[in-house]
This record gives structure tokens, sequence and C-alpha cells, in this order.
């Protein structure tokens, strides 16, 4: 593996070409191993039966802190939604469960603002552990109240600059309300290279971002390390100047970064080398941390008391695959949108696959509990109710259609319409026809539109349902997972198929 170095200053450049083979000048290097944990993406507290999970996971960050004292533990961001508990505890349970072995770090995500941001703040509080991102501000640019920013630790002589870096797009994804979100590149940039300027021997990026930004930053070789959640996939790379990590989902597959570090004097200048060991962890081997375990059963407990409770049956199939929900008509997308329009008396119904959550199947004659519909509906959204004309409409159904090619959350599943698209045409120009309730769609005509409170705010770029009456404020409706169990009770046995509702040209 390629040898890293890197110096305090520019004039270090020569410093492993011209470092001095003596054995004196050998006996006089320091050799330090810092191990490095990331995680993010944490949302379900029993995760699965085979790997992944709370117990899991602090049993591992328990076991490679006991190995190693020179040990850096941090959080790359979305735990605070979307999960079944989370739906009523508003990520409570997240902070618990982590209070047990705190993080050194911990970056907001965009799920942490799910439920808004006072709840984002009121998590901070109760967390043993900091918070910190330098790309978010409060709305008149001041930092965040409770948060810090690019944080230092000093480890075995080792000068540490941790620079924590939020994803930019979470106003257009979450409920952050009226804060800011800085770029997270350029932002993320400039503050590790301040940060080796200011004298930092490592630099590490906790970035919530997607691979696309990831890579930028990699790119830039201002970072000796980036941890990076928010894709849900595993990956570790190495360009010879910047390790990589990308943290994987619910602690399933872990990746403990071994820097095996040489600190030198170099004529007068202090040098430091390392080279990365990247282990794979399946934690699936992890035996479960006994005392997260036993928070884990109590919750697990507390769970089936209230949400066992047998609501109807289905006797059809129903699919809430992730990608089934952010690319087709869904079974158990139709079947959210019609209780929506059912509990309104809207014309339409529209909400974003993005939104279901379950990521599962149902077969024909299971009976349906409270349990599965808070599963596939996490995030606490409201079933609101806006009049906007046709040509709305039809903007906000090229909104869901444009980015189907890279299973966006934004994609439709609704109820009243019969849709056909193409994919293949430029985004903004794919539909192809829309009819309302077997009738074409009139530009000019008014429509009753049941939604979510997060599209009605422009969440996942459903900016074309606003700027209309609204009928059913946020404040003045109901859970849509209250609505979707209510309808499910009423109707006692879901009965409707994949109909013809989203189709692309041809089909």
């Amino acid at each position: 593996m390629t040898r890293h170095a890197r110096p305090r200053a520019a004039a270090l450049a020569g410093a492993v070409v011209a470092a001095s083979l003596t054995v004196g000048a050998a006996q006089a290097a320091e050799q330090v191993k810092l191990t490095i944990l990331g995680v993010g993406d944490l949302y379900n507290f029993d995760a699965g039966k085979d790997r992944g999970g709370f117990a899991r996971l602090n049993a591992l960050a328990r076991a490679e802190k006991a190995a190693n004292p020179n040990f850096l533990y941090v959080f790359d961001g979305d735990m605070l939604s979307p999960s079944l508990l989370s739906g009523l505890d508003k990520g409570q349970n997240t902070i618990d469960l982590t209070n047990l072995v705190p993080f050194d770090i911990a970056v907001p995500g965009n799920h942490e603002f799910d439920f808004g941001k006072d709840n984002f703040f009121d998590k901070v509080s109760k967390s043993k552990y900091p918070w910190a991102t330098i790309t978010i501000t409060q709305a008149d640019g001041s930092p965040l109240p409770g948060l810090q920013g690019v944080m230092w630790k000093e480890i075995a002589g080792l000068k540490i600059a941790l620079i924590p870096v939020s994803e930019d797009d979470t106003p257009s994804v979450s409920s952050p309300g009226d804060l800011k979100f800085l770029p997270s590149v350029a932002t993320g940039v400039a503050a590790a290279k301040q940060a080796r300027k200011d004298g930092a021997d490592l630099v590490v990026g906790v970035v919530q971002a997607p691979h696309s930004q990831d890579f930028q930053m990699m790119a830039s070789h201002a970072f000796d390390v980036i941890m990076s959640g928010d894709d849900h996939d595993y990956m570790t790379g190495y360009d010879g100047i910047t390790a990589y990590v990308e943290t994987s989902m619910d602690a399933r597959y872990m990746s403990p970064l071994d820097l095996n570090i040489t600190i030198d004097q170099k004529e007068g200048k202090r040098v430091v080398k390392w080279t990365p060991n990247f282990r794979f962890v399946d934690t699936a081997t992890v035996k479960p941390d006994p005392e997260t375990q036993k928070m884990v059963d109590e919750l697990k407990a507390q769970l089936d008391k209230n949400l066992s409770v047998v609501i109807g049956t289905t006797d059809v199939p129903l699919d809430s695959r992730r990608n089934v929900v952010r690319g087709e008509e869904s079974s158990m997308g139709d079947l959210i949108a019609d209780a929506m329009k059912d509990a309104t008396g809207a014309d339409i119904a529209i909400t974003n696959g993005g939104g279901i959550r379950a990521d599962k199947t149902y077969d024909a004659g299971m009976q349906l509990t409270r349990r599965d519909i808070l599963s596939e509906l996490p995030f606490g959204n409201k079933t609101v109710v806006t009049e906007i004309p046709g040509s709305q409409v039809l903007a906000a159904l090229e909104n869901g259609f444009s980015q189907v090619e890279d299973g966006a959350g934004r994609f439709p599943q609704v109820s009243g319409l019969q849709v056909v698209y193409d994919p293949k045409a430029p985004a903004g120009s794919r539909v192809a026809s829309v009819m309302v309730n077997g009738k074409p769609l009139d530009p000019n005509a008014i429509y009753k539109v049941a939604t979510n409170d997060y599209m009605l705010a422009g969440g996942d770029g459903y900016t074309a349902l606003g700027g209309g009456k609204v009928i059913v404020n946020e404040q003045a409706a109901n859970l849509m997972a209250n609505d979707v169990m209510t309808y499910v009770t009423k109707i006692g046995h879901v009965t409707n198929k994949v109909e013809g509702r989203i189709k692309t040209v041809g089909q």
C-alpha cells in the first residue's frame, strides 16, 4: 500500500525522500496506532436478527476502545428518524441507546430534522456526547445553540481536527425550518485546509453527504480521513493521501480504521506519516452488549404491547420494497394514498414513495397490525389538503418523475389519478397523459389535493404543491399513519391490486 506523508507545513513536502536512515533517527521516531470507528444511519433499535443494531454496535465500540485507548468514535448522521419507535418518541430511544457508549462527536444528518428543529435541539440537550456541524447556522447566520464547530482532540501527542459536515440538501428532504445550510463540499474543504494551517497533525472529516460529495472532498486532499454516512452502503478507499470509509447502515458492516503513525523530527520540523489498515467487521459475529440488549428488550416489550393490535387483513399481496415505491406503482402506495383520499374527501392524493419505509412484502391473507402501518409511515407526517389548479398538479407530477432513474424518494404514489410518463424524456417533460378520476386533467380546473405536510412545504422538490388555498393545515391535520389505520379498520379487508395508476409509455 502506498505510504502516506502529511507534513505540518509546505516546507516538509520532501520529508519522505529526505528522511534519514540512521539508527539514531529511527530510534527517535515515535510510533502510534490510532483507531477510528465511524457509524451512521442508525434507525432501528433492534435492527435485525442476524446483524446490526445498537447492542452489537455498542459491544464493538467498547471492545475497540478497550483494545486501543488511542480511539476516536464518530457518528456521521441520521439516527432520530425514521423507525417504528421514532414515530412514537421522536428518536429519544436512539439517544438513550447511544448514551450508553457515547460518541466523541456526532454530526447531524438530514433525518435529525424530520420532526422539526425544536425536537433536534431537545435531543441534543439530552445527549451525553457533543454534537457539531460547520454547515448549518441559524437564520441570522449565527452558530446553532448547543452545538460545536470544528472540534480538536489531542491523542497520544497528536493534534487531531474533526471537521463536522452536514448534508446541504437537508431543507429539500427534511424539515429544518428556517435553519440555513452552507455548501457541504466548499465549507468542509475550507475548514479542513484552515485546520491544517492551524497546526493539525491529522484532519478527520465526519461527514453526512452523498458519494458524489464525498469523492469531491476526498479529491481535494484537504483531509487525511473521511468517515461518511448517508448512502446506506459499505465502502472503503485510499488514494495514497486520504482514507475513506462509507459506514453502512444500522451498524451492519463496520470498518474500524487503524492509522499506523510515525511522528518524527526532521531538521527541526515535525513530520507525521501514516499508513491505513482497514478492518472489516460483519456484526453478525459480534455478541450484543448485555446492558444495551436489556434496554432493547424493554423497548421491544413496550412496543409489542401497543402495536400488535390487528386492524385488518390483506386479501392481496402488498409491496413496499424500496425499489418499488421509488420507481413504480406500489400496492402499499395505493393503499396509503387511498386512505388519505378517503379521510379527506379530496379529488386526488399524492404521497412520496420515499416516505414509505418498511421495505417489505405482505402475503395475501396476512393480518395487518398497527406495527405494520407505523413501520411503513415512521416520519410522523400529517395528511394535509390544498386546492391548486391542474397545471400545478401536472408540475408536481413532473417533479415526482424527474429523478426516477436515481431511485429518488420523490416518486409519487397516487389515488384518483391515472398517469402515463416517459422515463427516457428530459426531466420536466416526462408526463405524457393524466386522467383525474377517469377524466383528462384540466390545467385550469381547481382540484382538492391530499398530500403530506412535508411535501406541501416543498419537501422532495414538491414546490408546485404550494401557493394554493390550504383547506386542512398541519395544525388541524391527522397523522397519515392514523388515517391509514382507520381506513384499514373501516374496510376490514384490503383488496386493491396494482391497477395501472402509473404506467410508462408503451406499457
